[in-house]
């Protein structure tokens, strides 16, 4: 059986839940804020990313090839997700928009794209807080109990 280790998602989550807390604590408009909005949006595309990784291994446990996941688009591996239960469809639809956030960051900066980041950040670490329990509750350290 395959075993998948979350720590480093959890981990991920944790400091990307800490730099949202200490941007909305930071005064408004100050440099510090600054620091702490880009903080929470690079934490929000390694968060991603570190997702993604863990669905690709999680996916091999239900028979799906490490090349063809390899080449899968993003979008068909949430949609694989669902069909095996990781996910729910109303969680797919949520991550496609996350998905199409964190695209986004490669083209646009601006303040514009830091606050639509930052104001889908708190469902994103519920989803991926969600994920990261699932993940450990069916192939991970919870798996065997």
């Amino acid at each position: 059986m395959l075993y998948l280790n979350v720590e480093q998602l959890e981990r991920c989550i944790q400091t990307l839940s800490a730099s949202l807390s200490l941007y909305q604590a930071a005064e408004e408009g100050s440099t510090e804020q600054e620091v702490f909005r880009n903080a929470v949006v690079k934490g929000f595309e390694l968060t991603q990313e570190t997702a993604f990784k863990l669905l690709k291994k999680a996916l091999k446990a239900y028979g799906h090839g490490a090349r063809k996941l390899e080449t899968t688009p993003i979008k068909d591996l949430l949609r694989m997700a669902a069909v095996h239960g990781l996910m729910t469809l109303d969680e797919v639809e949520r991550w496609f928009a996350y998905r199409d956030n964190r695209n986004n960051t490669a083209h646009d900066y601006g303040e514009g794209f830091a606050h639509e980041t930052l104001r889908l950040i708190p469902a994103f670490l519920e989803d991926v807080r969600h994920l990261a329990g699932v993940l450990k509750h069916r192939l991970g350290q919870d798996a065997g109990d």
